[in-house]
């Protein structure tokens, strides 16, 4: 290339994304497992939406709620905890410990101390106070194995204490130590969610103690989730790759270097790949005609910071809710062209917003996948956790 970069274009970008992402119909896995390998991590704020990210990626979507639950909460081979820019995650297992140590012990550090700090300023019980509550709470929840908070404050009475948060402050608010201690021992690696008390869309979860996981080197750690996550959603530039990891510039430009990552030219400017991927063998092939109905915060749809290649910028202000996160969005060839939703009586709807490119075809693939889709969810209703003004207006027309 005679120092040239190699420019990737859109159109390569979109058939990567639609085979790394498990997308296109021949790439679609055989398990959940296999799906969370691929992307890395799928959001968790919402539980909803991992069991519908996984769906989505199936080869045999009816095998979505049984086989997810199976690897969530009876073989542990996913585990949801939290992770980059303190959000809650599903990981596959082993990365659990790459994961910690490369973003968690940071947020945990913050989280532990944003929470003494809280607690000292509402003049409520110190630091030392706090560990002595929170061995007793780890305790009890050993003696269980898997509990509520509700349950594990009758068993630690001190878990209720109150203390006024933000003082003051239009956004002033009275907290309770458990809400924020099981939150910084989630952050800390220490507790895990189990089971959810109802459905698989439900938000209430059990807490159990965390399994032993291996202490690894922060540097080791970084670079093994740059690398996951560049053969996931390679090229990325590192405006992306900052935002996702939410780690600082220095992290990030010293995880590229130790995985030997390759520059590339993007319509955004400069991009990274890995070295063994600066070529798409059959790649694009692969990828070619494909339609997807993607859930509130998919990690497709939410995987990278500059999104244009993606995501026309006029079909923002529908599809996102006003603190940056994305609803259902309907999917053609690599990019979002509309947005779907559930109505009450079970019906999946779906509204095209960028017709450009998009015939009968398109329209037919939408149509199965909004059949595929109401088939595996059955009489379950899903409200997504973010709402957003398509969702909304479908949902209730």
């Amino acid at each position: 290339m005679s120092g040239q970069l190699r420019y990737i274009e859109v159109a390569e970008r979109r058939a990567r994304l639609a085979v790394g992402q498990r997308l296109a119909g021949a790439a679609r896995a055989d398990s959940p497992e296999e799906v969370a390998e691929s992307l890395v991590a799928l959001h968790g704020t919402d539980p909803a939406s991992v069991f519908l990210a996984v769906g989505a990626r199936l080869a045999d979507a009816a095998k979505t709620v049984p086989e997810t639950e199976r690897a969530l909460y009876e073989d542990r081979t996913l585990l949801r905890m939290h992770g980059m820019r303190h959000t809650v995650f599903v990981f596959p297992t082993g990365l659990v410990p790459v994961v910690h140590a490369s973003t968690g012990l940071t947020v945990a550090a913050r989280a532990r101390a944003a929470l003494i700090k809280d607690m000292a300023k509402a003049g409520a019980p110190d630091a030392e106070w706090l560990a002595e509550v929170e061995a007793s709470a780890l305790a009890a929840l050993a003696r269980r194995g898997e509990a509520t908070a509700v349950e594990l404050a009758q068993d630690e009475p001190r878990l209720k204490e109150q203390f006024v948060y933000a003082a003051g402050k239009s956004y002033e608010g009275v907290h309770t130590v458990s809400s924020r201690l099981w939150r910084v021992l989630g952050v800390e690696g220490r507790v895990v969610r189990g089971r959810p008390l109802g459905s698989w869309t439900s938000t209430q979860f059990r807490w159990a103690v965390a399994p032993p996981s291996p202490e690894l080197p922060v540097t080791e750690a970084q670079s093994e989730l740059m690398r996951r996550w560049l053969a996931a959603c390679g090229p990325a530039t590192e405006a992306d790759l900052k935002w996702w990891t939410g780690w600082r510039v220095t992290d990030v430009r010293a995880a590229l270097k130790a995985v030997g990552a390759v520059t590339v030219s993007v319509d955004e400017g400069v991009g990274y790949v890995l070295a063994d991927a600066v070529e798409p063998v059959g790649v694009v092939e692969a990828a070619e005609p494909w339609a997807a109905l993607l859930p509130g915060l998919d990690p497709t749809a939410m995987g990278w910071q500059e999104r244009d290649w993606y995501c026309p910028p006029e079909l923002r202000s529908a599809l996102f809710d006003r603190s940056g996160n994305i609803g259902p969005t309907v999917w053609w060839d690599g990019r979002i062209v509309g947005g779907w939703a559930q109505r009450p009586d079970g019906e999946i709807a779906w509204r095209l917003l960028d017709t450009e490119g998009v015939g009968r075809e398109a329209r037919d693939a939408f149509e199965a996948e909004a059949a595929r889709l109401h088939a595996w969810v059955g009489p379950t209703r899903v409200t997504p956790r973010f709402r957003t003004p398509l969702e909304r207006e479908l949902a209730t027309a």
